[in-house]
C-alpha cells in the first residue's frame, strides 16, 4: 500500500491506495480541491465541504453522460473516459457517504 497526502480545502487529508496509483489519486484530489476552492466554503466542516465537492463532481459526470460528450482536450480536469467518468462516480459516492458519516 502507498500513500498520498492530499490538500484539499486548506485541509490535509491522507489517502492509502494501490502502488503506482499515487499520480492519479493526486491529480483526482487536485480536482476536488478546485471544486472546494470555488464554491467558497471556508469555515465548512470537511463532511459538508467534501459533499458539496462530491456533488459537484458527480453532477459534472453525469451531464456529460447524458449529452454524450466525448473527451476533450481543453484540460484534464475536464477530460475523461468512460473509466474515469465511473472511478468519478465512484469517489464521489464514497465521498458523500464518508461526509454523511462525519456530519450525523
Amino acid at each position: 500500500m502507498s500513500n498520498v497526502d492530499l490538500s484539499i480545502g486548506g485541509r490535509e487529508f491522507k489517502v492509502s491506495c494501490s502502488p503506482g496509483e499515487e499520480g492519479h489519486i493526486a491529480a483526482l484530489g487536485r480536482m476536488i480541491d478546485a471544486k472546494v476552492s470555488g464554491m467558497g466554503m471556508a469555515g465548512q466542516s470537511e463532511g459538508r465541504m467534501l459533499l458539496f465537492a462530491s456533488l459537484l463532481l458527480a453532477d459534472e459526470v453525469h451531464e456529460k453522460q447524458s449529452r454524450g460528450e466525448g473527451t476533450s482536450s481543453a484540460s484534464p480536469a475536464t477530460a475523461e473516459s468512460p473509466e474515469l467518468a465511473e472511478k468519478l462516480e465512484s469517489i464521489a459516492t464514497a465521498l458523500e457517504r464518508c461526509a454523511l458519516a462525519l456530519e450525523g
